[in-house]
């Protein structure tokens, strides 16, 4: 294995894949397996989470020629059928990362979750108050050990964490100040920093900013289509070499 390989990971996320969908994901997935080794998508990847939703982006899917790997996202919880669309979209070859499934290509290695809201750096919130203000809270904290969880048992030389959520608020400036706290959490960050992470692949926040860096100096990027649409429209993915 030559441990200096540089691996070219494509990246995108919202594309909230509905039943009128007009655009062709099929010809981007075909020309970005010609330009990269992985594809990673980072969540809503439905718009209303129906196993309906599911079957179309899955025969999009089809046209993918290297591993797909991914995350999910709020919207893909809305109709509470998760099993169904993780069923569906497993079959169609993309393999969805969590606490306990990771993944490996090139001595890279990717650890994923969904992520969630909380909040950023010294506006975050605490776990203080009614039942509620903590079960949200609690929530952000196990998505951000699970994201532990994962980094840990990854034996890769360098590690990427894909998520849903932002884990700082650089990527999110754009959208509305009101909003930060539903848009991501800096746990997720403290979380990659731990484990010396390369890089952070997110996407939720539509109205965002393409990159910044952890406390840490790790890249992150925003990887919502609307995002990259802005940033390429000729070419609406990130491609990223590490």
């Amino acid at each position: 294995m030559n441990r200096n390989k540089k691996t070219r990971v494509a990246a995108m996320g919202d594309l909230h894949v509905s039943e009128s969908l007009s655009f062709d994901y099929g010809e981007i997935f075909a020309r970005i397996s010609k330009e990269a080794d992985v594809l990673v998508l980072c969540g809503d990847l439905t718009d209303l989470g129906l196993p309906e939703e599911a079957k179309i982006l899955a025969r999009h899917l089809s046209a993918c020629a290297i591993p797909a790997i991914g995350v999910l996202g709020n919207h893909d919880f809305h109709s509470g059928r998760i099993e169904e669309v993780k069923k569906i979209l497993s079959a169609a070859n993309l393999f969805f990362l969590d606490e306990d499934r990771n993944f490996e290509i090139n001595n890279l290695g990717f650890a994923g979750v969904k992520g969630f809201g909380g909040g950023f750096d010294e506006h975050i919130l605490s776990f203080f108050g009614e039942k509620g203000i903590k079960d949200f809270v609690s929530e952000a904290l196990n998505e951000s050990l699970k994201l532990e969880n994962s980094l840990r048992t990854l034996n890769s030389e360098k590690k990427i964490a894909i998520m849903h959520y932002s884990p700082i608020s650089q990527t999110v400036k754009g959208e509305s100040l009101e909003i930060y706290p539903f848009l991501g959490s800096s746990r997720l960050a403290e979380a990659a920093d731990l484990f010396g992470v390369e890089a952070v692949f997110h996407g939720h926040a539509h109205y965002g900013s393409l990159e910044g860096r952890t406390k840490q100096g790790a890249k992150v990027y925003n990887c919502c289509l609307k995002v990259l649409r802005k940033k390429y429209p000729l070419k609406p993915y990130l491609l990223v070499e590490i």
